[in-house]
């Protein structure tokens, strides 16, 4: 009996109900494809590719929404992390496998742009006209962006980190999470409204980042809330100097957005989300999504995005598929 066959009945017509209405297919026939039932692999109902390494908050997340999907499956979701490339390695390998919807990647929305914009790129075409590279099943969270000087910066105030650079060309090092993402795009962003010159520092993933930020390898770095940044925070070894949210956060009331300090195209949040071979039968994809809606509803999911100041992200099929258009075109 294969995992998807485990599901309950009575789940599954609430789950597939839901879905259609998100889609406005009420009243239509919706028969599992092909696929749906089978498993690729003896005993694992599903995996998720993680596009960062293990330790980041998007690697928590997977985690704790894997344990939530398996739950409603009663079958395994195991979790791997594919970090590489700013976070387009797992979506490559999502692209070669099969459209049955047991195979996702949970990545933020940025890298399904450079995805999107290379192969555009090959093929000498505007990466408007390029199709999504892969399939949105469901946003997961919006991720503040936190802007902090580590140790190795002796300015504690944003507009003085400015100045500082302007001085100084090349010599202030920003660390991101990798060319073409969100930190990334702030950095560029900020350096051209200025009129500085600032070295980008591209790493794989939160983890080493956050090691090396603590040792004062670099002067500047963006990450996101999560409690061991806010820790660095209180006891001084990092230095708040901005966020990117559409406000101030609450855990950091006295923290400036990027607009509030003149820089409002650089004010920017980071969407997360699951995402599905290119090709996933649309039926698929409406009852992934509604597993993930139910998952994200569990009080201990909320509570862990919620801990590390992470937004949960409401919306149909839809409402994701636009705002993933939104983040390429951006």
């Amino acid at each position: 009996m294969s995992a998807w066959s485990k599901l309950n009945p009575a789940n599954v017509q609430r789950w597939s109900r839901r879905a259609m209405l998100l889609s406005g297919l009420v009243g239509t026939s919706l028969p599992i494809p092909k696929g749906w039932a089978a498993q690729s692999r003896p005993g694992v109902g599903l995996k998720i590719l993680v596009a960062y390494p293990p330790g980041g908050v998007s690697d928590l997340v997977a985690r704790a929404l894997a344990k939530a999907m398996a739950d409603q499956l009663q079958a395994p979701v195991i979790v791997e992390n594919r970090p590489g490339a700013s976070g387009t390695l797992a979506l490559e390998l999502l692209q070669r496998s099969p459209p049955d919807g047991q195979t996702l990647v949970l990545t933020a929305a940025a890298a399904v742009g450079l995805v999107r914009h290379a192969a555009a790129r090959r093929a000498s075409n505007k990466a408007a006209a390029a199709p999504l590279p892969v399939q949105p099943v469901a946003g997961v969270m919006r991720t503040p962006l936190l802007l902090v000087g580590t140790s190795a910066l002796a300015p504690s105030a944003f507009a003085d980190m400015v100045e500082a650079a302007r001085k100084h060309p090349g010599m202030l090092r920003w660390a991101t999470t990798g060319e073409g993402t969100t930190g990334h795009t702030v950095l560029q962003r900020v350096s051209q409204l200025a009129g500085v010159r600032i070295t980008h520092i591209p790493y794989k993933g939160g983890g080493q980042q956050l090691t090396d930020a603590l040792g004062g390898h670099f002067e500047l770095l963006s990450t996101n809330v999560a409690p061991s940044q806010l820790s660095a925070l209180r006891d001084g070894r990092f230095k708040a100097l901005a966020v990117g949210a559409p406000h101030r956060l609450p855990v950091l009331p006295d923290v400036p957005t990027l607009a509030e300090l003149g820089y409002p195209s650089a004010n920017l949040d980071s969407l997360f989300g699951l995402f599905a071979p290119p090709a996933t039968p649309s039926q698929v994809v409406l009852r992934l999504h509604a597993m993930v809606e139910q998952a994200l509803r569990s009080p201990a999911l909320r509570q862990s995005l919620l801990d590390a100041n992470n937004q949960p992200y409401e919306g149909s099929v839809q409402d994701f598929a636009r705002q993933v258009e939104h983040e390429t075109d951006r």
